[in-house]
């Protein structure tokens, strides 16, 4: 038993590793890359999610990482560059980092968008150096059960997160911190 969970550790471990290495390379999409593929995960998000759409027609802006990397056995990383899109268009650019540590392993890509639904929001994005999840505004992790109740009466919270197209395994729970950093393309 003892040698299948060290085969099966080492085996996530290294296809961990794999990824993390790959990562780099992944993130480095040209501007006209990554605004591609945001626009195209954001309308994909709005095609499957009505709640989505409903957040984007009243947001501020909204900030899509269409493709994070995550990896992790006992600890873990995440890495992704993301657009901040104002009424549709490309207004900046920003990676997200994030670190873990906890009974978890395998190895995830995901893409996620944040909705920033007022201006106070929006100026603390900018004003922040490098925006950490917690810190700051409130922010509302939109699932199928919050997604159903959401109207546009019902909207209250500073920002909303979804998490889309996930795919690969990664399982376990740990605690985290992430950070988002504006960067120059």
């Amino acid at each position: 038993m003892m040698t299948r969970l060290r085969v099966l550790g080492s085996v996530l471990l290294l296809s961990a590793a794999a990824a993390l290495t790959n990562a780099p390379y992944a993130m480095a999409a040209s501007r006209q890359e990554l605004d591609r593929d945001a626009t195209q995960a954001l309308e994909s998000l709005y095609a499957k999610n009505t709640a989505a759409r409903l957040l984007g027609e009243k947001a501020r802006a909204v900030l899509v990482f269409p493709s994070i990397v995550k990896a992790g056995f006992m600890f873990g990383g995440q890495i992704g560059e993301g657009v901040l899109l104002k009424g549709g268009k490309p207004a900046a650019y920003y990676n997200s980092v994030a670190a873990s540590y906890g009974f978890q392993a395998g190895v995830q890509v995901f893409g996620y968008a944040l909705f920033f639904m007022n201006d106070a929001a929006l100026a603390f994005l900018d004003s922040s150096d490098g925006w950490e999840l917690g810190v700051g505004p409130s922010i509302v992790v939109v699932d199928a059960g919050v997604g159903k109740s959401l109207t546009s009466t019902t909207i209250t919270q500073d920002v909303y997160a979804f998490i889309f197209d996930q795919k690969g395994l990664m399982g376990g729970i740990g605690v985290q911190g992430s950070k988002i950093t504006r960067i120059s393309k």
